[in-house]
């Protein structure tokens, strides 16, 4: 599966969430977001492979990773976690996913999460 096809296949699934949608604050971004909140910043078609994710529980261990950093412009210190791997290094798309998820619970309103987690088996 190629970089841009991963980013589209996660931003799909990303949009089924309650009350997700896109958000495009600035070019070579296609991000979800969630009442306008960003919950995941999300590298465009054509660009280098990004992902930034806010990580309130597992951030720690993500900064392991050789490819993640904290997020700038201050988000870093409030456990979002910027993953720019090497084609080689692209986490699976179930790893990717948990991230997103755990991302849209710490941005989402408490009802939209109940909601998420009724949908869930």
């Amino acid at each position: 599966m190629t970089e841009d096809a991963i980013l589209a296949e996660l931003r799909a699934w990303g949009l089924t969430f309650p009350g997700a949608h896109s958000k495009s604050p600035w070019p070579g971004h296609d991000d979800l977001a969630v009442n306008d909140k960003t919950f995941a910043y999300l590298a465009a078609a054509g660009e280098p492979f990004s992902i930034s994710v806010k990580l309130p529980y597992t951030h720690p261990v993500a900064l392991d990773l050789p490819f993640a950093k904290p997020t700038g412009y201050g988000l870093g210190k409030s456990g979002w976690v910027t993953f720019t791997p090497s084609a080689g290094e692209i986490p699976s798309l179930d790893q990717l996913k948990e991230w997103v998820d755990e991302s849209y619970r710490a941005q989402a309103p408490k009802r939209l999460v109940k909601e998420l987690d009724a949908r869930q088996p």
